[in-house]
């Protein structure tokens, strides 16, 4: 045999060798007798992802189709067979009661060649829950009273933008947009004490490069699967998932903003202020339990995470309510009338935080906005170790699988939410939230690991609602896409916008 015709056989032997390794791993759930659809062989259950169907509608299906089958069903992310949970009983296990087993995300993170993605979503294990601990602090309701009074400022720099737009007779524009453009204003101050000026110049550096993060994309379809399937392999090949640009960018954000305070002593009640106190002292633990102080990349991680999760998400979420309020004209005044008479029995006729916390039936607004359109369709968690559902002790969810709980199927589950369809925030009045679980909604998760930055996004996206409510109407005119068609994309995001008009209330 010539070497060549050895080393063709080799190589055969090694191909044949993977595909039946892959063959077997495809067919995981076949051979445990776990209900499941079948996968296509690259892109598993997420077939057309991007392209003609976005991971909310993907979830849904499967959802939909297996609820009642089991405790859960098998479904395959990419090449990565996982678990999608479709009891509620066991949701509640793995978010709370049985937490410790399911702490970890299992998503991809690489803080030596990818440092954004070594912030406190990513993170597992010892350095998740020292970050968690350190950080928890930053969102008490005494640091959000502390840092109302700089959101109300961008809420006015807000409300001097639609004036302009409006003095132009400008009446019919994209809220997807321009609520972003506040969120970034307000996460620039809060987090980095920067003033953006995004309402001013659409085209200010931090919204493009919010922008950017949402939409631009390193690497193609075919890597992106290979490192959400393989996430371990992805990090030992020293991959990263961020564009260098934007990780450049907030790198240089972030280290001129700390050697500008060191250099001035400037002190500030905000986040980096924070993350700075944390990078003087040694109260962080790596995996080694040594005691260590926070890097400058790990806090411009922690900043980018903060920011990214504080605009896009409030500002899309802000687009629907705004959407909804303008379909639906009674609930728009109904929640005009309360902001109204709020601010009138305080102080002055002034709009403080006390008088926020007041607005029962804009937090049902807000909460059936968020139960409706949930910007992350779901909730991802890895077993620690093997872990037999209780009551059920043929399925087993191994050592090392993903978990996903679909946000989305439980609030269109018309068993919980009858006529899910149907924007009603009477669905969260106090006494019809008393007779459901807490996992019944979930845009902020539940139990140890749930958005530490709830308290915040609540707070803002109360204050925008608030600020242009009691000044403007809003409703749908022939630019408003009804119904909203979504972009075929991770989040749920609006395609094109949201475009309302807008006029001034007639007083």
């Amino acid at each position: 045999m010539s070497v060549l015709a050895f080393l063709l056989a080799v190589l055969l032997a090694l191909l044949s060798f993977i595909f039946y390794l892959l063959h077997r791993r495809m067919n995981y759930w076949r051979y445990q007798g776990i209900p499941h659809d079948p996968p296509h062989f690259f892109a598993g259950n997420l077939k057309g992802l991007l392209k003609t169907r976005s991971f909310a509608e993907i979830l849904r299906e499967i959802y939909t189709n297996h609820k009642g089958s089991g405790p859960f069903c098998g479904y395959y992310l990419f090449q990565r067979p996982a678990v999608l949970i479709l009891d509620r009983a066991l949701i509640k296990c793995i978010l709370i009661k049985d937490f410790n087993n399911f702490a970890d995300r299992g998503i991809f993170h690489n803080e030596k060649d990818d440092p954004l993605t070594g912030h406190l979503f990513r993170l597992d294990g010892n350095q998740w829950r020292g970050l968690r601990n350190k950080l928890t602090p930053t969102f008490t309701s005494g640091k959000m009273k502390f840092m109302f009074p700089t959101v109300l400022k961008v809420a006015d720099q807000l409300m001097d933008a639609v004036a302009k737009r409006i003095a132009a007779n400008e009446y019919v524009w994209d809220w997807k947009e321009m609520m972003a453009c506040f969120t970034t204003d307000v996460i620039g101050n809060c987090a980095f004490g920067i003033e953006c000026n995004s309402l001013q110049d659409p085209h200010a550096e931090f919204r493009v490069m919010g922008r950017k993060i949402i939409g631009a994309r390193r690497h193609g379809a075919l890597v992106n699967a290979f490192i959400n399937s393989f996430p371990n392999a992805a990090r030992s090949l020293r991959m990263a998932i961020m564009p260098q640009d934007i990780t450049d960018f907030f790198l240089r954000i972030v280290r001129e903003n700390v050697e500008y305070r060191q250099r001035n002593c400037v002190h500030a009640n905000d986040f980096m202020n924070i993350l700075m106190d944390l990078n003087k002292s040694k109260h962080l633990k790596s995996e080694n339990d040594e005691m260590r102080a926070l890097s400058v990349s790990e806090m411009t991680a922690q900043a980018f995470v903060f920011f990214v999760a504080g605009f896009e998400t409030s500002a899309t979420t802000l687009a629907f309510a705004l959407y909804e309020l303008a379909l639906q004209q009674d609930i728009q005044t109904r929640l005009r009338m309360e902001i109204t008479e709020t601010i009138k029995k305080h102080n002055n006729n002034l709009f403080s935080y006390d008088c926020m916390e007041e607005m029962q039936y804009m937090k049902m607004v807000l909460a059936e906005t968020q139960r409706k359109y949930p910007i992350a369709p779901n909730l991802m968690r890895q077993a620690a170790k093997d872990y037999v559902v209780p009551g059920h002790p043929e399925y087993v969810i191994k050592k090392g699988m993903m978990v996903t709980i679909p946000t989305i199927g439980i609030h269109y589950d018309p068993e919980i939410y009858p006529e899910p369809d149907t924007f009603d925030p009477e669905r969260f009045a106090p006494e019809a939230v008393k007779l459901r679980d807490s996992v019944d909604w979930l845009p902020f998760g539940d139990g140890p690991r749930n958005c530490i930055g709830m308290r915040f996004g609540q707070m803002q996206m109360c204050v925008g609602l608030t600020y242009l409510l009691r000044e403007y109407k809003f409703s749908a005119c022939e630019n408003t896409q009804i119904p909203i068609v979504y972009q075929k994309s991770f989040p749920l995001f609006p395609q094109g916008g949201v475009h309302l008009k807008v006029e001034k209330v007639q007083t």
